[in-house]
């Protein structure tokens, strides 16, 4: 598909943790491929932005490594949810949910005849 966008800033993590909730432990190319699949692949995920974005969860302790072999025979860093994970991606998803409501009554709105 020729439109296919970048995965909007800031719903990377959003996405790459419920992807992680959803199928348990993947690699990176696995969470890439999740991410394009759900968005009918609309999205695409750059690997420049994906690897940085799973090395700062780890960082922040919302996702382990290790490596293992991925279902090709290749050694690949297998991404897992932390229990912390679990509850950023509750908080994350009420602020998505948040944002994108009052989003939505500022498309709605009409002037307000006086």
């Amino acid at each position: 598909m020729a439109d296919k966008a970048e995965v909007w800033q800031g719903t990377l993590a959003l996405m790459v943790l419920k992807t992680l909730e959803t199928l348990g432990p993947l690699h990176g190319y696995g969470i890439a491929r999740r991410i394009e699949q759900i968005s009918a692949h609309h999205l695409s995920v750059n690997y420049g932005t994906l690897y940085p974005a799973l090395l700062k969860l780890e960082q922040e302790g919302y996702v382990t490594s290790e490596w293992g072999v991925s279902e090709n025979n290749r050694r690949a860093k297998f991404y897992r949810l932390t229990r912390a994970g679990r509850k950023q991606l509750e908080k994350e998803a009420r602020d998505w949910e948040r944002t994108t409501a009052i989003l939505a009554r500022f498309l709605a709105a009409r002037e307000n005849p006086s």
